[in-house]
């Protein structure tokens, strides 16, 4: 896989683990993890750059995919992998 990954999360969220285990089953050996718990701060940044406030936030690349039920959609439409490969 050749797209970055970046995850918003916190240590307590079922969907981010989900999120991250479809990520690694579909081949991301790296992800970028912004733990917003511990860095309030980095929830401002979150927010304005998605306008949402819930975890995860997911980008691959540049693309904002969104939160763990949009990953899903996104695999299930057949376009996580090749975004994956962009």
């Amino acid at each position: 896989m050749n797209a970055r990954v970046l995850m918003y999360t916190t240590a307590v969220c079922p969907y981010c683990v989900r999120a991250k285990q479809l990520l690694k089953a579909r081949g991301v050996g790296e992800i970028d993890e912004v733990r917003v718990d511990l860095d309030p701060g980095r929830r401002d940044e979150m927010m304005q750059k998605t306008q949402r406030r819930t975890v995860p936030q997911i980008f691959i690349g540049d693309t904002h995919v969104g939160g763990c039920d949009d990953l899903y959609a996104l695999d299930a439409a057949g376009n996580l992998k090749p975004l994956l490969e962009s």
